[in-house]
């Protein structure tokens, strides 16, 4: 067992309770560097919940959640973000009317406050990140169009291009292929394959094929528990799991 300061993500006895309802009950979860990890589970099992505590947006009962060995559950959510962790949810929150460039351009991280937003000035080094980040997601030929006229899955890249422009190291993602083409689906396990080689990564998926070409290690939640955890074989042959998940 590695000690705890390899992790990027150690969090330890994890509880939520909503109206006595425990929606997280004593989670432990340990992600490694440069991991892809992928939770699974039935609804309800508790996956947006967790995610929701790591980001800040709900505030653990009790418990602990180490990022790089900080304490993440004193932090409010823009302190979590500027710490490196960053967070998609389910509908993509882009820019409807600005265009691919806008996008990505008005998400890169200048530490510069309002006054330095109003004085905003783009510079060469802004200008390359933005292609560069553009050509990652599949966008490098749509700069200049309006994102609102992007395909479901471009919007969906586009906004995971708006959270790797800032750099994060732990990449949260909420079933980023719902209402994706095949092809679609595809490129996005290879860009998720991609951007886990310099962050850790922690998605929450039903596809079970996607699941299968982007997971090193599968986290399988049942009502707010840890079920069961290792590869995607290990897990699809559990019997806990079959009952409970894959059999339904």
């Amino acid at each position: 067992m590695s000690s705890e300061t390899d992790f990027t993500l150690a969090v330890e006895d994890l509880t939520v309770s909503f109206d006595g309802f425990k929606a997280v009950d004593g989670l432990n979860l340990y992600v490694d560097r440069n991991e892809l990890r992928v939770v699974i589970g039935p609804n309800g099992a508790g996956k947006t919940t967790v995610l929701d505590l790591i980001c800040g947006k709900t505030k653990a009962t009790t418990g602990s959640i180490k990022f790089k060995n900080h304490e993440l559950t004193t932090l409010s959510e823009h302190e979590i973000v500027r710490a490196g962790v960053g967070r998609k949810f389910q509908t993509p929150s882009i820019y409807e009317n600005l265009s691919v460039y806008e996008n990505l351009e008005i998400s890169y991280p200048a530490k510069r406050g309002v006054w330095g937003c109003l004085a905003f000035k783009r510079t060469a080094e802004i200008d390359q990140r933005v292609r560069e980040i553009a050509t990652e997601i599949f966008l490098q030929d749509s700069l200049d169009m309006e994102a609102g006229l992007l395909s479901h899955g471009q919007k969906q890249w586009l906004e995971i291009g708006m959270l790797l422009i800032q750099d994060p190291e732990l990449l949260m993602l909420d079933e980023p292929v719902a209402g994706m083409s095949v092809k679609e689906r595809e490129q996005t396990a290879e860009l998720l394959n991609r951007i886990a080689k310099g962050r850790s990564v922690i998605v929450i998926e039903h596809d079970m094929e996607f699941v299968k070409n982007i997971a090193h290690k599968v986290t399988v939640l049942h009502q707010g528990k840890i079920l069961a955890e290792g590869s995607m074989d290990k897990v699809q042959n559990d019997p806990k799991v079959i009952e409970v998940y894959l059999g339904h």
